[in-house]
């Protein structure tokens, strides 16, 4: 059984890659998730904003990032600027303000495959641990052949569920950006 709970665990770490890699895309509304991919450097060393500064959401379409340490402002500011977020800092010397704009059809649709293709490469890591798991199965002497198509079985049933739980997430997400 321990196969099992390995292949899971790693099933379970892809789907969670999914939720981070998801929750990168803008959907319109403001969200300091949009952030947590953009790093800067501090202190010699790659640093993500949301270590050095807090990030609130306010009036529903703008962020606001108050440094802890105001000489960082310029460098956090240029991190924004530079980073593939398509947002643009506006600073007052205090604080960074980002407005998030409306999608436009476009951009949903464009974003949406986004969604798809992340899906997509979720699964991909999910039928690699199957194919990982069902190796395993195959070199172990100890297993007799029923066992053997058994534990197969049980792995594919893993793997279906997996499966349908990224479909979920991402038709949720999709949903998510396509509503205006």
């Amino acid at each position: 059984m321990e196969l099992l709970d390995v292949t899971k665990h790693k099933m379970e770490k892809a789907v969670e890659k999914l939720d981070e890699n998801l929750k990168t895309i803008r959907t319109g509304v403001a969200n300091a998730s949009l952030l947590e991919h953009v790093h800067f450097e501090y202190y010699g060393s790659e640093t993500p904003i949301n270590q050095v500064a807090s990030i609130k959401v306010v009036e529903g379409r703008q962020l606001m990032i108050k440094p802890y340490d105001r000489s960082t402002l310029k460098d956090i500011e240029r991190a924004i600027a530079t980073s593939d977020t398509g947002l643009v800092p506006q600073s007052d010397g205090e604080v960074i303000r980002l407005n998030v704009p409306a999608l436009t059809e476009e951009r949903r649709k464009q974003l949406s495959k986004e969604a798809d293709k992340m899906g997509e490469e979720a699964k991909i890591a999910v039928r690699n641990v199957r194919r990982e798991a069902n190796d395993a199965i195959k070199k172990d002497k100890e297993l007799t052949e029923d066992d053997a198509k058994r534990m197969q079985e049980k792995v594919q049933k893993l793997t279906d569920e997996f499966a349908k739980k990224i479909e979920k997430e991402v038709s949720e997400k999709e949903k998510e950006i396509m509503k205006v």
